[in-house]
């Protein structure tokens, strides 16, 4: 597993010219700053030489001065051209990326385009039109204003419906009589052996006080 070779990313042409340009971009800019020395350097020298009177060799210095600072002008307009070079070939690069993207996605259209029959879109588009015509009939019927005999029918047809399901709600009726074990179960009070006596009998059966 650890022995697996990683593939390295190809080096194009335009990774090169980068390349290229950034290292002389580097390059200019390390130049800049030994030129920047060596005019300071320049001057510092023509200000010595200025003090000691010495004239001849203070104008010398003045003159590298110059001739080190029109260098640098000119080092500061390659490095300019350097950086809009690369800016170039970013901003192309990206336009590069963004028609790549655009093709892709017009080829993936075309692709999903050719998937589709026209055929059966049509046809579809039949069945469509179709069904809908036939909902719009439906529609048309059942908004159309009902005879008296029509809606005579309907009533009648609705209240047989309805006394159908009443009689289908109904309990059933029990099939046979319950049996002894069932009316042992009742709780039932006892039935009186003897014939209940009248008040009025009681009265007349104790004896009269003297």
């Amino acid at each position: 597993m650890g022995n697996l070779l990683v593939k390295k990313p190809k080096i194009t042409e335009v990774d090169r010219a980068i390349l290229s340009l950034k290292t002389q971009r580097r390059k200019l800019a390390q130049y800049q700053q030994q030129l920047e020395a060596v005019i300071e350097a320049e001057k510092q020298a023509a200000w010595d030489l200025i003090r000691e009177k010495k004239k001849q060799r203070a104008l010398l210095a003045l003159k590298k001065k110059k001739a080190q600072e029109e260098l640098l002008k000119q080092v500061d307009t390659w490095l300019i051209n350097v950086e809009q070079q690369l800016q170039d070939i970013e901003l192309t690069s990206k336009q590069k990326a963004v028609f790549e993207s655009l093709k892709a996605g017009n080829n993936a259209i075309k692709a999903i385009q050719s998937e589709i029959n026209l055929e059966d879109v049509q046809k579809l588009m039949d069945d469509t039109d179709e069904a809908k015509a036939y909902q719009d009939e439906i529609n048309a019927i059942l908004g159309e204003k009902l005879s008296t005999e029509d809606e005579d029918e309907i009533l009648a047809e609705f209240e047989n419906l309805e006394a159908q399901i009443t009689v289908q709600d109904l309990p059933e009726a029990p099939s046979s009589e319950p049996s002894l074990e069932e009316d042992e179960k009742l709780d039932l009070p006892n039935v009186p052996t003897k014939a209940p006596v009248s008040a009025k009998t009681k009265v007349t059966e104790e004896p009269l006080l003297a």
